[in-house]
């Protein structure tokens, strides 16, 4: 997939002006953030059953080699095949290996974001291979000139019933419908078709349990089963930091990622696929791959940025960032958006094709609040910004300012004398007001908010004067 993260400025400001946008937005606000905070007093001990999630995730991390190796031994036992890619364009050799190796002409997929960071859908139309999308979120969006995904859990949530009912229209040569139920329908009718004639079916994989080389699969819609059960060749596709140890590990992490993720108690479909079809199964895949991608998480581990490493992927945080419930997911230029998106993207691709991105949150610790596993996202954001002046990445007046507050800062007698100054001329260009429209050396702050005008005086010459 494109990386568009270098021009965020841009991509925000046009999604601040789309006026379709910001009315889907405000319609789909908050109701993640509802359901979640109702969903969570479900749980007598909702913070140590975070707290224990966090340890479970540190654990593998700390030995996140041999968990990887438990995981391929148990695999194959199952006579699964388990394969390595250490990047995007591996990962598109492999699956268009093996699907020309059992003679793949379609492939139906359930929601995979890295075969998005792979760019997975243009290899294999490359090939002569139909990728079909069977979530009905990235089905829509592939049906609308593979428009990428806006949100990691509702892919779709930047448009409204009358552009999806406009499409569906316009590519099924159908009567425009505006009845949900209907439009469901008729979905499910379209890839039904694709279900029972693809010979082979890929998917993503919420977490990897190295005691039984097995991979769970959460979803709301029932494709994910039709994926992994119809075709005779089936595919994983995830990333190596998926891996945990145990099926009672996996029941743990499972209450708390539906919970945080839409605010259900549990997904309305919980798979666990393990091995190949057996005699006397009535169903799933013949021939079993797992491919595990590194794509550049292999040089978090063992940084000071392996705490994002536990993700697990449920899109709390970006449903309760002020700054994603403004733009959207779009703006924010690769696969993931919000908060994990700003620490993700430049540690996956590069700090270098990211600059705008570890400023693109209010460090309010919404998203470090809800996460549950105990991420400390405003801090990891707060050390990408550090990276960003330490290799002078950030632009020489900005550094210079900076540097100019930390000196001043460091003289107290300097610093009282400039903050006397300030504030008064921040009265005087106020015009007796108490606010201040428009901030000329910092403009992009106060566009679209008033600076409260000062008073006049420091608090030190306030607290002089009540003394």
């Amino acid at each position: 997939m494109q990386i568009r993260s270098m021009h965020f400025k841009a991509n925000a400001a046009a999604k601040l002006a789309d006026v379709g946008l910001q009315r889907n937005l405000r319609t789909a606000k908050g109701k993640f953030v509802d359901k979640r905070a109702a969903a969570i007093t479900e749980l007598d001990d909702f913070e140590g059953t975070r707290q224990a999630a966090m340890e479970v995730r540190n654990r593998v991390l700390e030995n996140l080699d041999l968990w990887l190796e438990r995981f391929e031994t148990r695999a194959t036992e199952r006579g699964a095949t388990v394969l390595w890619a250490k990047d995007g364009a591996e990962i598109c050799r492999h699956v268009v290996d093996i699907a020309k190796r059992h003679g793949v002409r379609k492939a139906v997929k359930s929601k995979s974001m890295l075969s998005e960071e792979a760019g997975l859908n243009l290899a294999l139309e490359a090939a002569g291979i139909q990728p079909v999308e069977t979530d009905l979120g990235e089905y829509i969006l592939q049906i609308n000139n593979n428009e990428p995904p806006s949100h990691i859990i509702a892919p779709v949530v930047h448009k409204n019933l009358d552009e999806v009912a406009d499409l569906f229209a316009r590519t099924h040569g159908t009567p425009r419908k505006t009845d949900i139920p209907q439009l469901t329908r008729e979905a499910r009718e379209v890839l039904r078709s694709h279900f029972v004639t693809a010979e082979m079916g890929i998917s993503g994989g919420n977490f990897l349990v190295a005691e039984t080389g097995s991979v769970a699969l959460v979803t709301n819609e029932g494709n994910g089963r039709m994926v992994t059960t119809l075709p005779k060749v089936h595919v994983v596709v995830t990333g190596i930091e998926k891996v945990i140890p145990t099926l009672e590990d996996l029941s743990l992490l499972m209450r708390l990622l539906p919970r945080s993720a839409t605010g259900q108690s549990i997904s309305n479909y919980f798979s666990i696929l393990t091995g190949v079809k057996q005699p006397g199964d009535t169903d799933g895949p013949e021939h079993l791959y797992f491919i595990l991608v590194d794509n550049g998480r292999a040089d978090v581990v063992g940084s000071e940025f392996q705490d994002m490493l536990r993700c697990i992927r449920c899109g709390a945080c970006m449903n309760h960032c002020p700054v994603y419930q403004t733009i959207g997911g779009h703006a924010y230029g690769w696969v993931y958006p919000g908060p994990m998106g700003s620490v993700l993207t430049p540690l996956y691709t590069g700090l270098e094709n990211a600059l705008d991105l570890p400023h693109a949150a209010t460090l309010c610790n919404q998203c470090g609040v809800v996460c549950p596993v105990k991420i400390p996202l405003p801090e990891l954001l707060r050390k990408l910004r550090e990276k960003q002046v330490e290799r002078h990445m950030r632009p020489l007046l900005e550094r210079l300012a900076l540097k100019a507050w930390a000196w001043v800062a460091g003289c107290p007698t300097l610093y009282g004398l400039g903050t006397r100054i300030a504030v008064r001329y921040l009265k005087w260009l106020a015009g007796g007001e108490n606010r201040i429209r428009i901030l000329g050396a910092v403009p992009e702050w106060t566009q679209g908010r008033d600076f409260p005008a000062p008073e006049g005086r420091t608090f030190r010459e306030l607290y002089r004067k009540r003394r």
